[in-house]
């Protein structure tokens, strides 16, 4: 059977590897035959090599009200959290479709998030109308456009935890605290293809509201705080080593829960006015920030470029900037994007995607 009656397969293929992401829901109605094209990977290999790939940066975002959240969290007028894409270059700013039986447009409070291939994965948050703790796990499809429920979160509930995806098929979570504001040491590992949880042997160290990294390789758990000493947090971080199921280390000073990212194998952290690269084993000033972005600031790789995003001033107009550095390596290059006026406030650095 022809993808497109009347023409070669090859012409065909060349057809459909040109449409926007956006549309490869209805496409996958067309008939069987598109469907079976458009899921299969020879065809996103195809769209790749041809240069047809759009790239995409997924943010949680909100209004500048979420700060109150914590001082009265029974404020009706508390916003729901949202989840969007963002096309660099395009200006095009997409709201996912809600999650069903969750909220009208919203995401759970507090949620994690992280890519998987071509697949979103919201973990755990708080319900926005009881404000119960969730276990539960939504996975968002961006080739069907579509959501569908994963396996809950074992081993209890679980808030503010670290979280990080290898990219690949397997999301990592540690620490947080449980529905008694015990900090946890313990640490699991969703298996997005199989829809499966694993646990993992415990870290050395008790960790609420620590962050997740994953890096060379390793989970990266940075930060966090014991039970005892609420909210001094910790200066060091542990690494789980997914080779050996053991945690290898704890380290003191090297990774921070400020904006740690990768890009090219080298790590960078946000750290207003610098963006600071880590050489060796010390952090050095790498450029400096524009001063429009210097306000509650948040970076995200993005193919051999960074985005940052923030503002002037505390709740103010959001700035997007894009570092270049194909143009010049040793001189990279700030340059500024129009963002959609949708973006108000992002609450969590983003992932991207290329589709």
């Amino acid at each position: 059977m022809e993808i497109i009656p009347g023409l070669p397969n090859e012409i065909g293929r060349e057809c459909l590897i040109r449409v926007p992401y956006t549309q490869f829901s209805t496409l996958l109605s067309v008939s069987k035959k598109w469907k079976q094209e458009i899921q299969s990977n020879k065809f996103h290999l195809q769209r790749k090599l041809r240069g047809f790939t759009q790239n995409l940066i997924a943010l949680i975002e909100s209004d500048p009200i979420i700060d109150d959240l914590m001082q009265n969290p029974l404020n009706p007028c508390t916003p729901v959290p949202r989840l969007s894409f963002y096309e660099p270059g395009k200006n095009e700013w997409v709201k996912l479709p809600p999650i069903p039986g969750i909220s009208l447009d919203g995401l759970p409070l507090f949620c994690e998030f992280a890519g998987v291939g071509r697949k979103l994965v919201v973990i755990g948050g708080w319900d926005t109308k009881t404000w119960q703790v969730m276990s539960s796990v939504y996975i968002y499809d961006l080739v069907t456009g579509t959501w569908r429920r994963g396996v809950d979160m074992p081993s209890g509930k679980r808030s503010f935890f670290a979280c990080a995806s290898d990219m690949n098929r397997k999301i990592y979570i540690a620490g947080g605290h449980d529905d008694d504001k015990n900090a946890l040491t313990s640490a699991l590992a969703y298996d997005v293809l199989d829809d499966s949880w694993n646990p993992l042997p415990d870290m050395a160290s008790q960790r609420d509201e620590c962050k997740g990294y994953f890096h060379g390789g390793k989970f990266h758990v940075i930060g966090g705080y014991q039970t005892e000493m609420q909210g001094k947090f910790q200066k060091s971080s542990e690494t789980f080593n997914v080779d050996t199921v053991k945690w290898d280390f704890v380290e003191e000073d090297k990774l921070e829960s400020n904006m740690s990212f990768d890009l090219k194998g080298t790590l960078y952290k946000c750290c207003p006015p610098y963006l600071m690269r880590l050489d060796g084993s010390k952090w050095r000033q790498f450029i400096e920030l524009p001063s429009d972005v210097c306000i509650g600031t948040h970076v995200v790789a993005w193919q051999k470029k960074m985005l940052a995003i923030g503002s002037d001033i505390k709740g103010g107009i959001q700035n997007c900037y894009a570092l270049e550095f194909e143009i010049d390596e040793k001189r990279p290059k700030w340059t500024k994007l129009e963002l959609s006026k949708e973006c108000t406030r992002i609450l969590q650095s983003g992932y991207s995607f290329e589709v």
